[in-house]
């Protein structure tokens, strides 16, 4: 198998991605919104985002401005190396969360290329434009999609902290690499962690984010070298639960970035 797919020619790759595009395209997403348990208000949360062994590579700001029965979450992440990313997501919570509208951009070296995504769901239309560092060419790949309910793209910790204590679910997120797949992420607890807050050890429950790609999906993936990885969420087991922490990717062909809490100090 590993030789077969040694000697797909590019033409034979373009093929395979249309095919399983349009098989994709073609099958049923049951959809399993999460409800609102705990609605998201006006906060501004202060980040630090950092390799697996701990090395800090940027700070970072969580924003989230209230309007109405919609939320605009906004996380940012300023590189030491002058790289950017910042992700929005806009979504209501009337009942259960439901994406509005969804924006990343990422440029800089900490990049393997400068992305720009747009994606919406009144219309399904997004927009992606890449942007290659060594020769600066642009690419640009536009279209629609038919977005299932529970679609939680820049929502995650926000779902997950509202689910019930221990228990798991299975939503959609859409994998931009950079062709948009629409992916099963499921979210499912992998126990308990002890954390100190000040002196006063509490639990977070973990979880583990696994992005469900079915057999072809995962060849074809590999083939482009944009297969998602497994993510972990950690939040705080308390009568009202709070995200106290992250690690996995934060777009399909970045490395592995752990993102924790801080809090702001006096000199």
């Amino acid at each position: 198998m590993g030789l077969m797919l040694l000697r797909f020619t590019r033409a034979a790759k373009a093929g395979l991605i249309i095919f399983f595009g349009a098989l994709l395209a073609s099958l049923p997403l049951a959809a399993a919104t999460i409800p609102v348990v705990f609605p998201e208000g006006s906060i501004h949360g202060f980040l630090v985002l950092r390799t697996p062994e701990g090395k800090l590579i940027a700070q970072g700001d969580l924003l989230e401005i209230a309007r109405g029965a919609e939320i605009q979450r906004t996380t940012v992440f300023r590189f030491k190396d002058g790289s950017l990313f910042e992700e929005t997501a806009v979504f209501s919570q009337l009942g259960v969360y439901t994406l509005l509208s969804y924006r990343l951009e990422q440029s800089g070296p900490a990049f393997a290329e400068d992305t720009k995504i747009s994606l919406e769901r009144a219309t399904g239309k997004y927009r992606v434009e890449t942007k290659v560092h060594k020769d600066g060419s642009v690419k640009v790949l536009d279209g629609s999609l038919d977005l299932p309910p529970d679609v939680y793209n820049g929502m995650i910790p926000t779902v997950v902290k509202d689910l019930h204590k221990g228990a798991g679910e299975t939503v959609h997120f859409v994998a931009f690499t950079p062709q948009p797949r629409m992916i099963q992420l499921e979210i499912a607890p992998a126990g308990g962690q002890t954390l100190l807050v000040g002196e006063v050890a509490m639990t977070a429950v973990h979880y583990v984010l696994k992005p469900r790609l079915g057999t072809w999906f995962k060849i074809f993936a590999t083939l482009l070298g944009r297969v998602p990885k497994n993510a972990h969420a950690w939040i705080l087991d308390a009568d009202v639960p709070a995200f106290v922490g992250f690690e996995g990717q934060l777009y399909p062909s970045n490395p592995v970035w752990r993102i924790d809490l801080v809090s702001p100090t006096r000199p």
